[in-house]
């Protein structure tokens, strides 16, 4: 992995980051008041899953 990769790794994850608040600012927000009402091993385990997620995908689209 290069330098190259990385950054354009963090530059799609900004990009899809500001799709949800960019498109529906007001879903964006009801979201996020429902996310301060969860409890902290909730949010942790759907952050989990999402990274577990994340590095099957990236094993299978490039094959490491």
């Amino acid at each position: 992995m290069n330098w190259d990769d990385l950054l354009a790794a963090l530059a799609l994850v900004m990009i899809i980051e500001g799709l949800i608040p960019f498109v529906s600012p007001q879903g964006y927000k009801n979201t996020m008041q429902q996310l301060i009402t969860m409890p902290a091993p909730t949010i942790r385990t759907i952050g989990l899953s999402l990274m577990v997620i994340g590095v099957v995908s990236l094993i299978l689209v490039r094959g490491i």
